[in-house]
């Protein structure tokens, strides 16, 4: 399931890509389709970044709780989002999918059901604002 992320200053999303459901009453099938990692241009990826990131040599600071450090990069079609453990989130066109890519390396990566269950399992709902992570 894809979900389009919201941000926090509202700006205009698209719409949810709805995943294709193998055809056919076979379980077998729907479980090994459900358990396939998200992959294609509809896939949402997330990269933990617990370093200062810099764009163009200009540190990235949280507009809400100024935080310098720790994000989560969460990838969806040619947009990247920065979310800051305050739960403050952000599309920032200066990251392209293919620098989210370069930085990208998966082969054992977790897939949650949702954005909003990733966001929670990784700290990055708000419930650790203010917290840094060694």
């Amino acid at each position: 399931m894809t979900l389009v992320l919201r941000t926090t200053d509202r700006t205009a999303a698209p719409a949810p890509v709805l995943p294709i459901l193998p055809a056919g009453p076979d379980p077998l099938l729907q479980l090994e389709h459900e358990m396939q990692p998200p992959s294609g241009p509809g896939a949402t990826r997330c990269l933990s970044h617990p370093d200062k990131l810099a764009l163009r040599g200009i540190p990235v600071r949280c507009s809400a709780c100024r935080a310098r450090r720790d994000w989560l990069l969460i990838n969806h079609g040619r947009n990247v989002w920065i979310v800051c453990r305050c739960s403050n989130q952000w599309l920032e066109p200066e990251i392209s999918r293919t620098d989210f890519d370069a930085l990208i390396a998966i082969p054992g990566g977790t897939t949650y059901p949702s954005v909003e269950q990733g966001l929670a399992a990784l700290g990055f709902d708000g419930a650790f604002a203010g917290t840094y992570f060694e």
